[in-house]
């Protein structure tokens, strides 16, 4: 049994079709056949039931897969390494995050790293927390910032958390606009009689913000739904309405006022996430140590972020 054989393996489990994956891998399907082949022979079971169009697991398939993929990613966080003890001239990061984190806390920190490492490929997967375990899972990512709503992680694959800070989700408006609130803090009472921009619902902060109504009792004013980030802070500035966002999304935005919400489901926490069986690369402990101190530096320019780390 060797890493070519398990590469062919876990393509194969993930695709579900033999000529995908050896196009995937720039293999011949015939040489790939043969890999498996080979496998299945060593190991004395039969890895997928082979049926015309479609490729499934067997129950030695799924006993394999979820060890296939942490051998691959131990593999590769040595390969990495490895090419990386000169001084980190080079290696390579696959960082992981929410939307709400990439146009904040991850852009401060990626443009601290990449000036000190230039010759580190970076790599971003914008995704919801959910997700991100996901692909911390299968070895997708290296490394990632969560929130706290994210359910456990798959079996047999172990988490290794430490979380950064936490931050209240806080109403915005266009700072164009006369103030939406006279107080410096806003009842949910009050925020659902406003013209409300809502987020996809994909995004896990719209399902806290629509437990809190839910959970008082309230219907919100809703007069657009389904924007994404981006598009919902531009609707924001143009006093369409305002939107309930993380308080750092807020930085360096001197279009938009924010004004804070009592209530204690509106605050997340985030976290910093990688395997636990997985020892990180020198690129990616860089990357952390670059991370963990934007957090600390960013907690301390907003009251509505609380840092969590000694």
């Amino acid at each position: 049994m060797n890493l070519e054989q398990l590469r062919g393996f876990v393509e194969v489990a993930r695709l579900g079709h033999f000529t995908r994956a050896s196009e995937h891998l720039h293999l011949a399907q015939p040489s790939l056949s043969r890999q498996i082949s080979t496998l299945e022979r060593e190991l004395g079971a039969e890895l997928f039931h082979r049926a015309r169009g479609h490729i499934g697991l067997t129950a030695a398939g799924e006993a394999l897969l979820p060890r296939a993929q942490r051998m691959l990613a131990e593999s590769d966080a040595i390969r990495e390494e490895m090419a990386e003890l000169a001084g980190l001239r080079r290696g390579r990061v696959r960082l992981g995050a929410p939307p709400t984190l990439c146009i904040s806390l991850v852009a401060e920190a990626i443009s601290t790293f990449h000036a000190a490492h230039p010759g580190v490929d970076l790599h971003l997967t914008e995704s919801g927390s959910r997700l991100l375990v996901d692909q911390l899972a299968v070895g997708a990512v290296d490394i990632a910032l969560i929130t706290e709503s994210e359910g456990p992680p798959p079996s047999g694959f172990s988490l290794t958390r430490m979380p950064l800070l936490t931050e209240e989700l806080v109403v915005v408006s266009a700072a164009s606009e006369p103030p939406v609130s006279t107080s410096s803090i806003m009842s949910l009472h009050h925020l659902a009689t406003l013209p409300l921009i809502a987020l996809d619902e994909t995004y896990e902060l719209r399902a806290t913000t629509d437990a809190a109504f839910r959970s008082a009792g309230l219907t919100p004013t809703v007069v657009l739904e389904g924007a994404e980030m981006d598009a919902l802070l531009r609707f924001v500035e143009r006093g369409v309405g305002v939107a309930v966002v993380p308080a750092m999304v807020l930085l360096d935005q001197p279009a938009l006022r924010s004004v804070r919400i009592s209530h204690p489901m509106m605050r997340r926490t985030v976290s910093l996430a990688h395997r636990a069986d997985v020892t990180p690369a020198v690129a990616v402990a860089a990357i952390r140590h670059v991370i963990i101190g934007t957090a600390a530096e960013v907690a301390r320019r907003d009251p509505a972020i609380t840092s969590l780390l000694d």
